[in-house]
């Protein structure tokens, strides 16, 4: 155990950050719906362990606590509610408490947290380790974004922020747009607040959602594909991660149009003037997160321009997200140390150095990236329907006929052998209800899931097929029948 005031010496570059990780004693946990964002952190820091409310593994993975029982609550509005549950359930407290270390001050990530989750956790005297609430909220917003890359000096898709009235004002305000155009509210998960208008007929289907914000991003709307890169913001500079495709608004996978459904990262994904440029952009804009007071890890979403390979900026996530989990199993993130051990190190009351070009370089080299895809699975239909059946978290197995089987338990993804196999992360369990937009689950598997041109392979449609067909449900006929959250779990 540490001693009070014990000095623990300036860690030295990679090798020692690592070793000090291993030995660490502090009490970390991340806590949320389920572990998928940062699946496998627990074999990288000694004492870490996941607090969740799905319990994904069926009680077989060791690092993870789910409480048994279930307490009268609030319905749930999103994440930071199932968070706060979870702080004020006595099973979660109990087990905080005989983890508890003398002189050693827990400390806690989550992915959305509020300030009613700070005040929770300061009872229970966990450190979160993240920016406050407050901040995190200003960051999230699309319009401040906006803003902020302004200061950073990288280009976002021409746009406008405005408050719009009605469309006739809509149409005046973004003159020089075109007549295409993209909206965004301040907030929203993937694909909600992001509205197509090319029309007075499309914006009447969003008006009511539109007119009531104080303001507004209205961007023209490009012929663009979707990209992902995730940083983070240390003392020493921006770790930047490889460039990432990203999986949208395929409707075998999402109902929502401009919804994430998955990411890929792969060798030579983009050309190289693409990739240098989402680099440089990525470290630019941590560059200035840290200026206006941030620090930790940050995703962002760029858009390149088909017609003129232009990269623009399309939002920022200032927090771990659905992305991580790829981000943090390739093999340049084994080779070194995943994104979100440079997270926690910030808060960890230890002096380091660190090597940002040297470490950037090294995972800039695509001889360094392996292949891998996730997708994320909803229910696409507009029904709400009782699961009979679902399937277990862990290795399945495609046959050559197209048919799945499950083939043996595994918390690892990265036990994964060959493209035949794929990791399922179940989400929707036994006894849950399906509605529409709900995760079901999480498909990991290596190799590419889409073509050159970003449409779904063939292995892609047979496994979201195969995995879909391994659901039993019932609909149900009463649509008033409300399920627990009706939102996104893995953001």
């Amino acid at each position: 155990m540490a001693k009070k005031n014990e000095k623990i010496r300036k860690l030295d570059g990679i090798p020692d950050i690592r070793r000090y990780f291993y030995k660490n004693e502090t009490p970390i946990y991340f806590i949320s719906a389920t572990n998928f964002n940062l699946l496998g952190a627990d074999e990288w820091i000694k004492g870490f362990k996941y607090i969740c409310y799905i319990e994904c593994f069926d009680g077989l993975h060791p690092n993870v606590f789910s409480p048994k029982t279930e307490i009268p609550h609030d319905e749930f509005t999103g994440i930071e509610d199932i968070n706060n549950y979870l702080l004020q359930h006595p099973e979660v407290q109990d087990y905080l408490k005989t983890r508890n270390k003398e002189n050693l001050k827990s400390k806690a990530m989550f992915l959305m947290f509020d300030d009613k989750t700070e005040e929770l956790a300061k009872k229970l005297g966990l450190e979160i380790m993240f920016p406050t609430a407050k901040m995190r909220n200003f960051m999230d917003n699309k319009v401040n974004t906006n803003r902020i890359a302004e200061k950073a000096g990288v280009p976002c898709v021409p746009y406008v922020l405005s408050k719009v009235k009605d469309y006739k004002h809509l149409r005046s305000v973004s003159k020089k747009l075109g007549n295409d155009l993209v909206i965004q509210t301040p907030f929203g998960d993937s694909g909600h607040t992001t509205f197509f208008i090319s029309n007075e007929k499309e914006f009447k289907k969003y008006e009511e959602e539109i007119v009531k914000e104080k303001e507004v991003k209205i961007m023209k709307r490009i012929n663009c594909r979707g990209s992902a890169i995730e940083a983070c913001v240390t003392r020493h500079g921006t770790v930047v991660a490889p460039l990432m495709t990203e999986l949208v608004g395929f409707k075998e996978l999402t109902p929502y149009k401009g919804g994430w459904c998955g990411n890929e990262i792969y060798p030579d994904a983009f050309t190289p003037t693409i990739r240098k440029k989402a680099g440089e952009y990525a470290q630019l804009f941590g560059n200035q997160l840290r200026k206006e007071g941030y620090k930790g890890y940050f995703e962002l979403d760029f858009l390149i321009d088909q017609d003129n390979g232009k990269i623009y900026l399309g939002e920022l996530n200032p927090r771990v997200t659905g992305a991580s989990s790829i981000t943090n199993h390739a093999v340049f993130a084994l080779a070194d140390a995943p994104l979100f051990v440079f997270h926690i190190l910030e808060w960890m009351d230890v002096d380091y150095t660190l090597n940002i070009e040297e470490l950037n370089s090294r995972w800039a080299k695509q001889e360094n990236i392996d292949g891998w895809s996730q997708i994320i699975i909803k229910h696409t239909k507009d029904t709400i329907e009782y699961v009979n059946e679902a399937p277990r978290s862990g290795i399945w197995r495609m046959f050559d006929n197209g048919h799945i089987q499950f083939d043996r338990m595994d918390t690892h993804r990265r036990a994964v052998e060959n493209e035949n196999e794929a990791f399922f992360l179940r989400i929707t369990r036994k006894g849950d209800y399906l509605y529409e937009g709900a995760d079901m689950g999480i498909l990991v598997a290596r190799g590419r899931m889409m073509t050159d041109d970003f449409k779904l392979t063939s292995r892609a449609k047979s496994w979201i097929k195969a995995i879909r067909n391994k659901y039993e449900s019932t609909l149900i006929e009463d649509k008033t029948k409300k399920p627990e959250l009706t939102g996104t779990l893995t953001k």
